[in-house]
């Protein structure tokens, strides 16, 4: 009777070669491919010919495999998945799309599931610590990019799930600074281009700690819009000691549209944290004063953005913001560099 059962039950299944799998799913990796079948073996979709023998490799494949029961299309038997996406799935996935569209639940599906131990892993965890997205892609698909490049985002958005919940950040370039000392409370100056970040650095390393008469412990090399990206969340991309409530920052840039704007843009968000960065009026000050002797102040680029909100202007003078906004309605600028290593010791 066990013998005629078994029949049954082979009857109703088809025998696939490994290498048809393999044409089928086309996997990037052969790493990809044992997941998937490795998937298929764990919920019963597929089961080891084990006299075809093993590939060999490590992990090893078997040669063939039996398939569940076929429907009449030759497809699998879709009746299978629903049962799985109504009992099976964690809470946090919403079934509905893939329940209205199984076809592509069956092209989805080693990735959804992928998802779904994730996401039951993390249920049972009280905290879950934040990872960088690649870091957190790697963890649930096997492939670092996959949420960024590939098609992680379609996966959480047709498994109603917001990224949020996977409890991940985004990274940027690092920040290059240079830390005269740690002590706090201290100033930090946040600087546009490379070529100010040197020259300062290399006055606080051949003199002393004073800037314009500000003693600056840290300086930061922001590399124009970059500093936008690098500071996107202030509390992981910087050390420790840059983060103590009772330091001041500063920004120093270019005197013109683009400049004035990531100083605000910059500016705005940090009021969240209850930090304030203040333009760094004595430079700018200083700017204005050496560009009176300057013949001819470049013009301003074309295509910048003139949307500023007067944050900037607020920490000057009216007369300073009088000087200010006549070169710049004149489509001149004051770019950072009009400053050298002989400007930065006075006042």
């Amino acid at each position: 009777m066990q013998t005629a059962g078994r029949s049954e039950e082979l009857r109703k299944m088809k025998r696939i070669k490994l290498e048809e799998i393999e044409r089928k799913q086309r996997p990037e990796s052969y790493a990809q491919l044992c997941s998937y079948i490795y998937g298929q073996i764990e919920d019963g979709s597929l089961k080891p010919v084990k006299a075809s023998k093993t590939n060999g490799k490590k992990p090893a494949l078997y040669y063939e495999y039996w398939m569940t029961k076929q429907d009449a299309n030759g497809g699998l038997d879709y009746s299978l998945y629903e049962e799985e996406l109504k009992y099976r799935m964690s809470t946090k996935v919403s079934v509905d799309y893939y329940l209205r569209h199984l076809e592509q639940y069956h092209k989805d599906r080693e990735w959804v599931l992928m998802l779904n131990r994730f996401l039951l892993r993390i249920q049972q965890q009280e905290t879950v610590m934040p990872v960088s997205k690649n870091e957190r892609s790697f963890e649930i698909w096997n492939r670092e990019k996959f949420l960024q490049l590939e098609s992680g985002r379609k996966i959480l958005k047709r498994c109603g799930i917001d990224a949020s919940q996977l409890s991940y950040y985004e990274t940027s370039e690092p920040l290059a600074y240079y830390s005269r000392h740690r002590r706090t409370p201290q100033n930090l100056l946040i600087l546009e281009n490379k070529d100010t970040f040197y020259s300062m650095r290399r006055h606080l390393l051949e003199h002393d700690e004073m800037i314009f008469e500000t003693a600056f412990g840290t300086l930061i090399y922001g590399a124009g819009k970059g500093i936008l990206r690098s500071f996107q969340d202030f509390s992981f991309c910087v050390e420790p000691y840059m983060k103590a409530q009772e330091n001041q920052i500063y920004y120093f840039g270019d005197l013109d549209y683009e400049g004035i704007g990531i100083y605000e843009r910059l500016a705005e968000p940090f009021e969240c944290w209850q930090y304030e960065i203040r333009p760094f009026t004595a430079a700018y000050e200083r700017m204005l004063a050496k560009a009176q002797k300057v013949c001819g102040l470049p013009m301003t680029k074309e295509k910048q953005n003139r949307r500023i909100s007067g944050r900037f202007f607020a920490y000057f003078s009216e007369q300073t913001v009088l000087k200010m906004k006549e070169i710049l309605e004149s489509g001149r600028y004051i770019p950072q560099e009009i400053l050298n290593i002989g400007d930065f010791g006075g006042k």
